[in-house]
């Protein structure tokens, strides 16, 4: 690896790359500035006269699964520096960065992980068809010829690759099937929540950001959504570097790989990993820079929007008003002839997958519930309550159970549509719908948690709790259908705004772009760092859209399609105490009425326990997702070093039979939320109708219903900063692997 990236990437050509991306950043580095004072004028005015937007109904979480770990278990890892494969403990925190440990020892000993990995950007393949596809897409001129050897081996039938268009690519493999769907639920989770990577709380550098990242590329005649608008704001901004430099290099240094085409595709993506990094590094640099500077001038700025609001609305109104009536008559018509008649079409395609993926939100919380609600009259009542709640705390983040909400999602498709308004791709349309599915679970889990925990301060016999669990379930039903009509609706506006604005301006962009300069000279010199011609003229053109994307989405709920509620349906402070609820000590299920487990129990016997023990108990985290069976199929003793490793696929083959051999067998009677399997609910549970009708129940299999034991690692999530082996390592800051891999959090 060494030779090929001197040899490709010596001074002279990191110097010209370095002086590329320094050019590409200074440019969009300027927009970033001019945003900035346009966002923040908006998020003060926000402030100052709201949105009047709907009250929700539910609760939210203030600080979800912290000390949690989503999953952990063990898995192969291709090693490219000597092309072997290796067993690694893998875990995913709360942040959901992939942890790799060299095994599961290392991780109890606090042993820094091999590598963190942050999926964002990456897609999850599962055939090495697809990845070889992908890989011959990227690299023209290098598709091996039929019946040679590939790029890669796979030992088993079930590999599962992260594969990135500019950073390193990731493999591995699992014995079965049904772990590679484990796994890959898992990790999909991973991209969705990394890729959503700019926190919705920045009310100033999150909009000034991805305004400045869609007027860079405006600038650049690229129009439509972005494929790559994913990470966090280096992330995102090195992939935009990519975008123009990685073409530039491939032109030049393809044709000097040497090689069969496997091996000129490895180089490649060798090459490539290393530009990412260097300018990743540029961009981290440059961009907190000029962030520290902004931040810096903040105060100031802030100072004159308070005093000037007023005459700053009023300049931009006057602004906007001049604009309007130049580019109003020429906007109005190409919305009509190009974009409203598909609109209807639109948004039915947004409508369907993503109402069902809802539907059945609603409907694994229902059964979830109404399952606990059967343990608790079958099993232990009240003593188990706190088991049972402790895991139904953690639906929302449960890959596996959330999967089949999730995957409504994945039918979404334009067709034809999507060409004409050049939409690349519609996966930032599906883990947007996604990620608002678990949002709206976890609220509804969270209110019905309150509700409960409230109702228990009662001191209600099993029989009475039982009465108020399903009184509390329909309770938060309306309120989560309520909620979820207002979210969709407000997903559907937003990517029909996202599908057609781009398109219009596009369109509108050789007849009234070259008018905007002449605009200028009414912006006020002292307001011109919060008022922008481009910005306004673009807010005149979505306002040309609007009502018809108003009106249709206002049509739809008219005629109940998908369970939406009309907009005149208001529900205003229907429960005027439960936001009180929600203020006071989060509530620790385990802790109140939970049995004694580990770190608990007497304290006579905790003092009396040796103190490695007891910090071992204490730094005890459980994973929201735990297996079914025994273990793992790679789960095996801890491995004693060895002086060789299998080579060859045969010999790994033998490995994992062994492996697989000597794995105990699978618990019987696997248990949901902690009892066991009912076969049908009681009918004095049926839920009643609610308005909108209560969804029906759904007969999914038990086995994906099933609640699971999570592993226990013996020591607490890693903390803060990059340790030293003797303390926990870290999980969400810059961390080395082996080959020299950084990964930032």
């Amino acid at each position: 690896m060494g030779d090929v990236l001197s040899t490709h990437l010596d001074d002279a050509r990191r110097q010209h790359i370095a002086e590329k991306t320094g050019k590409i950043l200074t440019e969009f580095l300027r927009f970033y500035e001019d945003q900035y004072g346009v966002a923040l004028f908006n998020s003060m005015r926000h402030e100052i006269e709201g949105t009047g937007l709907p009250q929700a109904q539910l609760l939210w979480r203030k600080v979800p699964l912290e000390e949690r770990i989503i999953f952990s278990g063990n898995l192969f890892q291709y090693q490219e520096d000597n092309k072997k494969w290796r067993n690694r403990f893998s875990l995913v925190p709360h942040n959901y960065g992939l942890v790799l440990y060299e095994n599961k020892v290392a991780y109890e000993r606090q042993i820094p992980p091999r590598a963190v990995i942050n999926s964002a950007g990456y897609k999850i393949l599962t055939s090495l068809d697809q990845y070889l596809e992908l890989v011959g897409n990227s690299l023209p001129g290098t598709t091996p010829k039929s019946g040679s050897a590939p790029i890669l081996k796979c030992p088993t039938q079930f590999p599962l690759i992260l594969w990135h268009p500019s950073a390193r690519h990731y493999y591995f493999c699992m014995m079965t099937e049904a772990e590679q769907d484990k796994w890959q639920a898992v990790l999909q989770d991973c991209v969705r929540h990394c890729n959503n990577g700019i926190p919705e709380d920045s009310k100033v550098e999150g909009p000034a950001f991805t305004d400045a990242i869609r007027m860079y590329r405006q600038s650049k005649e690229l129009y439509g959504t972005w494929e790559m608008l994913c990470g966090n704001e280096v992330q995102i901004l090195s992939n935009l570097v990519m975008e123009e430099l990685g073409p530039e290099l491939k032109a030049e240094l393809v044709p000097r790989l040497k090689g069969k085409p496997q091996e000129r595709q490895r180089q490649w993506i060798q090459i490539s990993d290393a530009v990412y990094r260097m300018v990743y590094e540029q961009a981290k640099a440059r961009f907190e820079a000029v962030l520290s500077k902004l931040q810096l001038a903040r105060p100031a700025m802030e100072a004159v929007i308070r005093t000037d609001m007023d005459q700053i609305i009023t300049s931009k109104e006057h602004l906007a008003s001049k604009i309007r009536a130049s580019i109003l008559p020429k906007a109005e018509v190409c919305v009509r002839n190009h974009v409203q008649p598909y609109i209807p079409s639109i948004l039915e395609a947004l409508m369907v997958p993503t109402s069902q993926g809802f539907t059945e939100v609603r409907d694994v919380f229902f059964k979830e519930v109404t399952d606990m609600n059967l343990n608790v009259i079958n099993e232990g009542g009240i003593d188990k309550l706190g088991e049972y709640m402790e895991k139904l705390s953690q639906l929302a983040y449960h890959p596996l159970k959330m999967h089949s909400c999730y995957e409504k999602m994945e039918p979404l498709r334009l067709d034809g549509l999507q060409q004409r308004f050049d939409v690349s791709s519609m996966s930032v349309f599906k883990q947007r719908a996604q990620i608002h599915m678990r949002e709206q679970m976890d609220n509804a889990v969270y209110t019905f948690e309150t509700l409960l925990h409230q109702e228990l301060g009662k001191g209600p016999t099993k029989e009475e709790l039982c009465k108020s669990i399903q009184r509390i379930l329909e309770r938060v039903l309306k309120k989560y259908d309520y909620d979820s009509s207002t979210v969709r609706k407000r997903f559907f506006r937003e990517a029909l705004l996202q599908i057609t604005i781009p398109f219009l301006l596009k369109k509108l962009a050789p007849t009234c772009k070259s008018e905007l300069s002449r605009f200028q000279e009414l912006i006020f010199e002292d307001f011109a760092r919060f008022i922008l011609v481009e910005n306004t003229y673009e807010e005149v053109v979505l306002q040309t859209v609007m009502k018809d994307i108003l009106q249709a989405v206002k049509e739809a709920a008219v005629q109940r399609k998908h369970n939406l509620y009309r907009d005149s349906v208001v529900m205003h402070n229907s429960d005027p105490n439960l936001h009180l609820l929600a203020e006071g000590v989060p509530i620790d299920w385990g802790e109140e009425y939970g049995d004694s487990g580990a770190g608990g129990g007497d304290p006579g016997a905790q003092e009396a326990a040796p103190l490695s023990e007891k910090r071992r108990r204490a730094k005890q985290v459980v994973s929201v997702v735990q297996d079914e069976d025994a273990g793992l199929p790679f789960e095996a003793a801890p491995e004693p070093p060895s002086p060789s490793s299998p080579d060859s696929v045969t010999e790994l083959r033998g490995l994992l039979t062994r492996d697989l051999q000597a794995e105990s067998p699978p618990l019987a009677g696997p248990l949901l939320n902690g009892a066991p399997v009912q076969e049908s609910p009681q009918p004095g549970l049926a839920p009643e109708a609610t308005s909108p009708p209560a969804s029906p129940l759904r007969q999914l299999p038990s086995e994906k219903l099933v609640g699971l034991e999570p592993p226990k690692p013996s020591d607490q999530e890693t903390g803060e900063q990059v340790s030293s082996p003797g303390s926990r390592p870290p999980i969400h800051t810059t961390t080395e692997d082996s080959a020299g891999v950084q990964t930032e959090f």
